[in-house]
């Protein structure tokens, strides 16, 4: 019997083909097909890294029926690599009805490191990293996207989405509107030639995308600040015993302490005690 062979998810470069790793060139050339978002787009990758491996279509329209041809596939001893247009599959790209199938068929799923850009963006934005989420493309409707703005209005944590270039401004305006003179970063053509990171207030990024029909041209990665938490809505004596426990413990464990003594939200206090310390 035909040993089943291993689903691969492959990260390819978000813009600099040199960001590729050894060990993703190789698996690209070892397995048996390659599964890509484009195979039109993908083609240019694979020929730059002289990868004369078979490729075949995976995306939003064609996923469910591509899964279950893959399973069998992949069941019957032929390896395959999932790859999407740039970075990491699965992230806002193809391949969640791929993976789970493999995995309720006992197909081995092995998932290579490698470029992202949500995460490129984020460690480099100057914004809290030690909690965020990424939600992702915020909904094309404004109403509904302000009403998913709304959400951010008490988050205390970095928020992260991608966003197309035809929407950057509009999304951006509706953060004003919705979020005020939050604390904002945009970044794109990561790991390019002409890699932009802005930063600043919301009316900030809207000078600077307005400024230049080319500054709204690209991919973006948006990234939201924190709310800002008034130490003032927190007592004193909280406050005060947070800063006391922090002389002994980390902060994220100090503002847990101290919220279960106080009947306090700990997100509230821990970034109370992050403003504090600058």
């Amino acid at each position: 019997m035909t040993d089943i062979a291993t689903l691969y998810i492959v990260p390819t470069p978000i813009g600099n083909l040199d960001d590729i790793s050894a060990r993703a060139i190789e698996v690209l050339r070892e397995v048996s097909w390659i599964a890509a978002e484009d195979t039109r787009h993908s083609a240019r990758l694979l020929q730059h890294f002289s990868i004369g491996t078979k490729t075949l279509s995976l995306h939003e329209h064609n996923e469910d029926k591509r899964a279950s041809m893959l399973c069998e596939k992949l069941k019957n001893g032929e390896a395959v690599a999932l790859i999407s247009d740039a970075g990491t599959p699965l992230i806002s790209d193809p391949g969640f009805i791929l993976v789970r199938r493999c995995r309720e068929q006992g197909i081995p799923v092995s998932a290579l490191p490698g470029p992202c850009a949500a995460i490129t963006a984020l460690s480099a934005s100057g914004l809290p990293t030690d909690k965020f989420i990424f939600e992702g493309f915020l909904p094309v409707k404004m109403q509904a996207r302000e009403n998913a703005l709304s959400a951010l209005l008490d988050r205390t944590f970095t928020t992260v989405f991608y966003e197309a270039p035809r929407r950057i401004l509009d999304t951006v305006s509706d953060i004003q509107k919705v979020l005020g003179e939050r604390q904002l970063v945009i970044a794109k053509e990561l790991t390019k030639t002409f890699e932009t990171y802005v930063s600043g207030t919301a009316q900030d990024v809207i000078d600077y995308l307005q400024a230049d029909a080319a500054h709204q041209k690209g991919e973006f990665v948006v990234m939201i600040g924190p709310a800002q938490v008034s130490e003032q809505a927190i007592p004193s004596e909280a406050m005060t015993l947070l800063h006391t426990l922090c002389e002994y413990m980390p902060l994220k464990k100090a503002a847990a302490v101290v919220a279960s003594h106080y009947d306090l939200k700990k997100n509230a206090l821990y970034q109370a005690g992050l403003d504090s310390k600058e």
